[in-house]
């Protein structure tokens, strides 16, 4: 017996697609070079209370606040959100990547994304004394809705391999070296 899962969807509308070549000859230059890193730059400016513009290249600066009962203006997402939509942004770009890869069409692509976070130190400030192991987030759950001209498997690979090589996925998964200290004057 035939379920509404089985039965044919037309699909009339493909999202934009990105240039496979490109993407092929962008893979081979990481398989001759897997060592290759590039350098991501951000400058954060401070407004004021916990309002911030961060100013990537020649975009328009993101914008970090905190909501009012963490006593700032509400006047733009929370670290912890900006944090998520790198994940989301990621994790898109990697689906979107492998489905090209693999020469599927995507019609729908969207990512649900929700983190457990807590501030129980208060940045530091005086609150519960904390190691860094026991703040940040403790969990992650990422749903995917995604639609193309592959099965629910062929579909479910794509987005497992690129959860699997996400650089931001892996960022939060992994430990990584981290430094900071006061820039000279």
């Amino acid at each position: 017996m035939a379920t509404a899962t089985d039965t044919p969807q037309t699909i009339s509308h493909y999202l934009r697609p990105i240039d496979r070549e490109g993407l092929l000859g962008f893979a081979e230059k990481g398989r001759s070079n897997p060592k290759m890193r590039g350098t991501n730059k951000v400058h954060t400016i401070c407004e004021g209370q916990y309002r911030t513009l961060s100013y990537v290249g020649e975009h328009q600066p993101v914008l970090v606040d905190e909501p009012l009962h963490l006593f700032g203006q509400d006047t733009a997402p929370a670290p912890g959100e900006i944090v998520l939509s790198a994940l989301g942004g990621c994790l898109a770009v990697g689906i979107t990547a492998v489905a090209t890869w693999k020469q599927v069409k995507l019609s729908k692509l969207e990512i649900f994304i929700e983190g457990d976070i807590g501030n129980p130190a208060a940045w530091g400030a005086g609150g519960a004394e904390m190691i860094p192991s026991d703040m940040g987030f403790q969990d992650i759950r990422v749903k995917v809705v995604i639609e193309g001209d592959a099965s629910r498997e062929g579909l479910d690979e794509i987005v497992k391999h690129a959860n699997f090589y996400s650089p931001v996925a892996n960022t939060m998964r992994n430990p990584v070296n981290f430094h900071i200290e006061l820039a000279d004057s």
